[in-house]
């Protein structure tokens, strides 16, 4: 009788001995994997900020009439604003009083010195007031301006008169996602049985993005 063929699942195969991998290879790789997860847990927040106050942004009209008018009046020290020369009219001070006083937030935007009158503006995140002092006899009035806790927000999102701390702080959110992307490209190149197919959703990805841009953006 002839010989018949073993089957296919009792063949032995030799093995293939796997190369090990470049101590390079594995410190890169583990560095990465490292910096990923913590800066992931890092800047969870941060993401998680910018994400949901893009959708705010891009629907404002969602939480339109949220704003909160009050206005004030009071008077200022007279030898404070009827002076001869306008160099010598005390901004520092008055500024500050009207802070003070009213609690006026934000930081001073303009001030603005006519031949009757002061006009101050005061800007933050979601807010403004502005405040008309009288030169002759120290009187004022403010109309000070609360947009709601969402206008904050979108405002925080773009920077909008923040100050220069929170710019500073909107930079590291940015180097912080930079790094969370680029850590996420160099893992997934030490990963043999997908790095085939995350590279090919990588650049579908970009792709796509252009793609919506081109038909959608006029």
């Amino acid at each position: 009788m002839a010989n018949k063929p073993a089957p296919r699942s009792l063949i032995r195969r030799p093995k293939v001995e796997k190369q090990p991998k470049a101590v390079w290879e594995k410190r890169t790789a583990s560095f990465s994997r490292w910096l990923h997860i913590y800066l992931s847990m890092a800047s969870f927040v941060i993401v998680l900020f910018f994400a949901v106050t893009g959708l705010t942004l891009n629907h404002a009209e969602w939480f339109d009439g949220k704003e909160r008018i009050k206005k004030y009046t009071g008077k200022v020290q007279l030898k404070w604003v009827k002076v001869k020369d306008t160099a010598a009219i005390a901004k520092l001070e008055i500024v500050q009083y009207l802070k003070h006083t009213h609690h006026i937030k934000g930081e001073i935007s303009d001030f603005i010195i006519d031949d009757n009158q002061c006009t101050l503006t005061f800007l933050g995140p979601g807010y403004n007031a502005g405040a008309f002092v009288n030169r002759e006899n120290g009187e004022y009035k403010i109309t000070e301006t609360s947009q709601g806790i969402i206008a904050v927000m979108n405002d925080l999102h773009k920077g909008r008169d923040s100050g220069k701390k929170w710019s500073y702080l909107i930079d590291v959110a940015a180097v912080f996602m930079s790094l969370l992307s680029l850590t996420g490209i160099v893992m997934i190149c030490f990963m043999k049985k997908r790095r085939f197919s995350g590279f090919v959703l990588l650049i579908a990805g970009a792709i796509v993005c252009y793609l919506l841009y081109y038909f959608l953006v006029p």
